[in-house]
């Protein structure tokens, strides 16, 4: 994500991604009721924590796999192929009105072997990758390293992901779906039906597999994240960004696969709007160090969005406000009986610096970026705006309304026109985006309330924060009520 300073700096943000629940958000337990508004339920489902991965007990399927070994990852493949085809047995005539057509073969390699199989073509030597060949109507895999890479750093269910992605496009190939030119569109489409089927995994009809819809699904979103685009330069970059990707997974995972079908470039286009894909200046990284003097500017940028009567005043000495009626939220608090933000800037800064990997990998499962601090100021200003409005702060629909609010003021940062600001502006740069979807899926702090507690489900955080950027304000104060 990156945003600017108007006649002074550079700034904006890296992709992220965080694997694990931690940080100063502690979760808050409750019972379900509805599909949107309750905040612990994750699109109709249970906030469940059970088992996820490998269903025990199930017999593996049989499929003959050309170039394959028979070793874990291919059987894992297999089963998951197994459960991709009964689901769109099921759905394929209902969406298409047309008889189901499998894919006609399954490939494997290591790409580490010089005398592997020809794949779509393509030699499979160095070829770390999976993916759908149009022309013979099969789908083959990389089994000694993108898989199993997939599955160690995300979970088997998130490789599972990956080949619904890639039979997501064999079900556009025989449906005549998704011009075979518009490749976003596709990816689009090919993202939203992987969506669909890890609810179907999550519902507990898949024979294979198995999905919590708390930790599990955080993996598998957090997979999206990682393999989307991130350079915003690239115009061969067609998968989209992390926040693309994980908008049109959940939109499967919440509506099902016909919502999929109905994915077009139009569609698209009125998602992505204003938002910023590409940087003006190739020479620009989008980091904006977080610094007093960008914390100021940003604050002053936000005040611009919200228009407060009574904004609350920035301190910057340390998040412990002694505030008696809430708790301390390192490294950003909001204190309502003072209407005070406290700010530990050195924190808030290490928050919002760049990390590199600590290994080669091929995802960088730990990158930070600048928005990740950034949009918690966003979030602990929102309260000042929730306690203005009369709503209760200390609340699960408070976190939930954090997040969506969070996301109003982020795609406010998103000006047509950002030369037209008042000098000292900051505004939103490719990136940001991604940076606050892995910030909401690692510790939750930019969703969470007052006293920094926040909802089981990942999926449901960054849900929330989503429909803020897209629906705007006035769904955020009606859906979480």
């Amino acid at each position: 994500m990156a945003r600017r300073w108007w006649a002074a700096s550079c700034a904006g943000i890296a992709t992220a991604v965080a694997l694990t629940v931690a940080g100063c958000a502690s979760e808050i337990s409750g019972t379900a009721t509805s599909i949107y508004d309750d905040p612990f339920r994750v699109a109709g489902l249970p906030a469940t924590s059970g088992p996820s991965g490998i269903r025990p007990g199930v017999p593996d399927a049989v499929r003959e796999v050309k170039g394959g070994d028979g070793g874990p990852i291919d059987t894992a493949a297999v089963n998951a192929i197994n459960d991709i085809e009964k689901y769109w047995h099921q759905w394929y005539p209902e969406l298409f009105d047309e008889k189901f057509e499998p894919v006609t073969a399954l490939l494997s390699w290591d790409p580490f072997e010089e005398d592997g199989v020809e794949f779509c073509g393509v030699s499979s030597e160095k070829l770390v990758n999976a993916g759908y060949c149009l022309d013979d109507h099969s789908i083959g895999w990389d089994r000694a390293v993108l898989m199993p890479q997939v599955s160690e750093t995300f979970g088997i269910v998130a490789m599972v992901f990956v080949l619904a992605h890639e039979y997501g496009h064999a079900i556009q190939t025989t449906s005549r779906t998704a011009g075979v030119r518009d490749h976003f569109v596709r990816e689009q489409q090919a993202d939203c039906y992987a969506g669909a089927f890890m609810r179907h995994i999550a519902e507990g009809n898949a024979a294979h597999f198995q999905l919590n819809t708390s930790e599990g699904l955080h993996k598998v979103l957090a997979s999206a994240v990682a393999i989307g685009d991130t350079d915003p330069n690239n115009p061969d970059n067609v998968h989209g960004s992390a926040f693309e990707r994980v908008t049109a997974t959940q939109i499967g995972f919440t509506e099902g696969p016909a919502t999929c079908v109905r994915i077009d470039a139009e569609e698209i286009a009125s998602r992505r709007a204003d938002l910023p894909h590409r940087f003006d200046d190739p020479d620009d990284d989008g980091e904006l160090p977080i610094t007093e003097q960008s914390i100021r500017a940003f604050v002053a940028s936000i005040e611009q969005v919200l228009g407060l009567e009574n904004p609350p005043t920035l301190v910057l000495d340390g998040a412990d406000l002694g505030c008696s009626d809430a708790r301390a939220t390192d490294p950003v608090s909001y204190c309502p009986s003072t209407n005070t933000i406290g700010v530990n800037v050195p924190e808030l800064a290490r928050r919002g610096t760049p990390e590199e990997p600590t290994r080669r990998e091929l995802f960088a499962a730990n990158v930070t970026g600048d928005y990740n601090g950034y949009v918690l100021l966003v979030s602990r200003y929102t309260l000042a705006l929730q306690q203005q409005r009369g709503d209760d702060l200390h609340s699960p629909q408070t976190a939930m309304r954090a997040a969506c609010l969070s996301g109003v003021v982020t795609r406010a940062l998103s000006p047509e026109h950002p030369e037209r600001l008042p000098a000292g502006s900051v505004w939103l740069s490719p990136g940001d985006l991604d940076e606050a979807v892995s910030g909401l899926l690692s510790d939750g702090l930019a969703a969470s309330d007052v006293n920094g507690k926040t909802v089981p489900s990942g999926f449901s955080r960054v849900d929330a924060f989503r429909t803020g950027v897209l629906s705007g304000d006035d769904v955020c104060e009606t859906r979480y009520r």
